[in-house]
């Protein structure tokens, strides 16, 4: 297929393009932002008006960096900065419009960064989403068609590296701060966890003195991640319960590295992995702790979870390609 890719060049867009890419399709990247939103300043104006006044300025970046090239897919992937203008011209060069959104824009957690994208959700061809509650969101706004997927590791990315490194961390939760997260790790802290945080905007948290001696901030690019994942006995999954997710991308990439999971107790992740046996679960932070220090005393037992946990991603089959697969399919049909 001929797919046209609005989406950032970087992250896991990016590695969803190099999926698209490995499945055999002729994959064109275009990335939505002018240069002048692809600025803090201009992200900034993004998250707090939804792009306002920036309409004509997308349509012309995208008319001029598209050309007179056709497609038979338009995959976007988020899209904040679309409306229902920019999805009637893609029409025009693409036999479908699909949106695919890891995001949850139907809540209230990113300001009115998505104005946009709520009201051109009944114009797309078809709505992608990781959680049961988009899915029930976007058929309420009208969507023609919905599709609902697991969040996804990538093939390439999260594989575990080779040579492996030592397991010199013992429990580390790698992400960005988000508001909710503080409250958990520091009683993690207080329980005795010897837990590392690896990630960027920490120091915005309001418990941050608390969290402090155990932050290593800063973004952490592909291979940094991995091998900091690799490098743990444990690795956390921690929900932002401000988009409602009851899995996310470090549900899948965790086992994917080979790490042992330790994840919030919720029907997705019940689903996903036999608890105890290929991750262990939690409804608390005092059951998390125990289940760690635990772990961390029987590390015999720990390798094996570690072990049928990274079997079970593999079978499971949430991984970039095979789910991009499944979307194609859909939207073909659509």
């Amino acid at each position: 297929m001929r797919i046209l890719l609005v989406a950032p060049a970087s992250g896991t867009s990016l590695h969803r393009f190099h999926a698209l890419e490995r499945l055999g399709h002729e994959v064109h990247l275009a990335d939505p932002r002018p240069n002048l939103l692809d600025t803090r300043l201009g992200r900034s104006w993004t998250y707090r008006t939804g792009g306002l006044g920036s309409s004509a300025l997308v349509s012309a970046h995208l008319r001029a960096e598209i050309g007179s090239r056709r497609y038979d897919i338009a995959f976007v992937d988020g899209g904040e900065l679309l409306g229902p203008e920019h999805v009637a011209w893609m029409k025009s060069v693409a036999r479908t419009v699909v949106n695919f959104n890891q995001d949850n824009p139907y809540v209230d957690a990113e300001g009115r960064k998505w104005r946009r994208f709520l009201r051109a959700v009944p114009d797309y061809d078809l709505i992608v989403t990781p959680r049961a509650s988009s899915a029930a969101a976007a058929r309420e706004l009208g969507a023609k068609r919905v599709m609902e997927v697991t969040f996804a590791a990538d093939e390439v990315v999260h594989r575990p590296p080779q040579p492996r490194p030592g397991r010199d961390l013992d429990v580390v939760f790698a992400g960005t701060w988000m508001p909710g997260r503080g409250p958990l790790l520091v009683r993690l802290l207080e329980l005795g966890v010897p837990l590392r945080i690896f990630g960027p905007r920490w120091s915005k948290a309001p418990d941050y003195p608390a969290l402090a001696p155990a932050v290593t901030e800063g973004f952490l690019g592909d291979r940094e991640y991995v091998d900091t994942i690799a490098r743990a006995k444990i690795g956390l999954a921690v929900l932002f319960k401000g988009n409602r997710d009851l899995h996310t991308t470090r549900s899948l990439e965790i086992p994917a590295i080979g790490t042992l999971l330790c994840a919030e107790r919720t029907a997705d992740h019940a689903a996903m992995y036999r608890d105890g046996e290929e991750a262990v679960l939690w409804d608390s932070a005092e059951e998390c702790a125990a289940l760690c220090l635990d772990l961390l005393r029987d590390e015999p037992r720990l390798e094996r979870i570690a072990r049928a946990g990274h079997a079970r991603a593999n079978r499971n089959g949430s991984f970039n390609e095979q789910v991009l697969a499944r979307v194609l399919s859909e939207a073909a049909a659509a």
